[in-house]
């Protein structure tokens, strides 16, 4: 089964999004859907990655080091889990549910894979990152390789070191150390994104963005299900992470937006 045929069987389709969702996704290279996730699924969640965290210990996040794609597999001011698509049902569906499959592939077409998901947590103190894109070079307007959606586990806001972007910048064909004498420092353009637990974010993934300081007292947890073109290498080969029980659980669409056929 190709991506499109998978896309169209978990219910992906272009109307799932307004023309005036499509506008701004483009001109601004990010689009917050709202709540996606319920108090059930947000508790759910939590309790397994706080049940991951404590089994894995400090092999947390190992997989993401194995990958040649990852820049930053590891950092002191967060906690960090890899390869969640083989760590519990309660995983799938962030790379089935069909409204934000629908705005990925409004950016990057219908033949896209899933790259990775993963959990990363601002620890507090911490959490600061350059403003960066996610692919090595800036790319021509439109051939767009990479797109992730950020699902938020606790309210995002300025206070606990939520995620900032620059609007606009996907379309500028510039990376930020081409143009931004330190990356770390703020944009005058840059959004932080403010929105409650539960909230989904897709953003285009050639538009700058980065961590920003946590100063509360909590750990500011999401995860990043990024998706890419399928063209592009994933940055978690699922290929060779599969369990027979993960394939036999999504499906065959699942397993199609993860390239595994």
């Amino acid at each position: 089964m190709d991506s499109k045929s998978a896309l169209t069987l978990l219910g992906a389709t272009e109307s799932l999004l307004t023309q005036e969702e499509k506008d701004f996704l483009d001109e601004n290279g990010y689009l917050n859907l709202g709540k996606i996730l319920d108090e059930d699924q947000l508790n759910a969640i939590r309790e397994k990655i706080h049940n991951l965290l404590e089994s894995e210990g400090e092999m947390a996040g190992s997989e993401l080091a194995e990958s040649p794609f990852i820049r930053h597999p590891k950092e002191a001011g967060a906690d960090r889990l890899g390869d969640l698509v083989n760590k519990g049902e309660e995983f799938d569906v962030f790379y089935t549910h069909p409204r934000v499959l629908s705005a990925i592939q409004h950016v990057l077409g219908t033949d896209l894979k899933l790259s990775s998901l993963n959990y990363r947590a601002a620890k507090p103190g911490a959490g600061l990152q350059k403003l960066h894109a996610d692919y090595p070079e800036a790319v021509p307007a439109g051939d767009f390789r990479v797109c992730n959606s950020i699902w938020l586990l606790d309210d995002f806001s300025v206070a606990n070191g939520a995620t900032r972007l620059v609007p606009g910048t996907h379309l500028s064909q510039h990376l930020p150390q081409d143009v931004m004498d330190n990356p770390m420092d703020a944009h005058p353009e840059e959004q932080v994104i403010e929105a409650e637990a539960g909230s989904v974010v897709i953003f285009n993934s050639h538009t700058w963005h980065g961590g920003t300081q946590n100063h509360t007292a909590n750990p500011r947890r999401a995860i990043h299900s990024y998706f890419c073109r399928r063209d592009q290498p994933q940055q978690s080969d699922q290929r060779r992470y599969l369990k027979p029980e993960t394939l036999k659980r999504i499906g065959e669409p699942g397993a199609a937006i993860l390239d595994v056929l």
